[in-house]
């Protein structure tokens, strides 16, 4: 045997144990990967399945002078998981409705405000009772108080609909009329 097959078969076996190398890794990665995946999944899974919200009261007052619509929106933490503060605002808040002027119907997501007077069409946390426990945290058996501007207003005596959905996507809808 010469020197160049000797040379050639020692650079096969490397190659091929390269690649094996490479190969295992490469799995050994991906299930860590895909079994890390899963655990997330499943904890996302048991957060929703501790998650319960329910809206108690909607109330709307119109506001003449200038065409907008208050909604305090009174919402329980029926569930066993707590909302920190600064989770709120990844808390969706949704309206549809029939505006003051026009025949179209308006549906919309309000974007949070962390002040306690929202712009128009924005929502924010008037309260949280009875707060405490954890302050300004959303905690199992509390009512949140949340308050929307709406602008164009509600249509008077007219059928809305109102979501709340809550950062691991739990959510409660309710219909209302102004």
């Amino acid at each position: 045997m010469g020197f160049g097959t000797v040379f050639a078969s020692f650079a096969f076996v490397a190659i091929v144990a390269l690649s094996s190398y490479l190969l295992i890794t490469g799995t050994i990665f991906s299930m860590d990967t895909l079994m890390n995946s899963f655990k997330e999944l499943s904890e996302v899974h048991n957060n929703q399945m501790r998650t319960g919200i329910e809206i108690e009261n909607i109330s709307v007052t119109n506001t003449d002078s200038d065409n907008r619509s208050l909604i305090d929106v009174k919402v329980n933490n029926t569930g066993a998981t707590k909302v920190l503060r600064t989770d709120f605002e990844h808390i969706d808040v949704f309206v549809f409705y029939a505006p003051s002027v026009g025949n179209a119907t308006i549906h919309r997501r309000l974007a949070y405000n962390d002040t306690i007077d929202p712009a128009d069409n924005e929502w924010t946390v008037v309260d949280i009772t009875p707060d405490l426990v954890n302050p300004r945290t959303f905690d199992p058996d509390e009512q949140m108080t949340i308050r929307a501007r709406i602008y164009p207003a509600i249509k008077g005596n007219s059928t809305s609909w109102l979501k709340v959905v809550m950062p691991n996507a739990v959510s409660d809808a309710r219909y209302f009329t102004d």
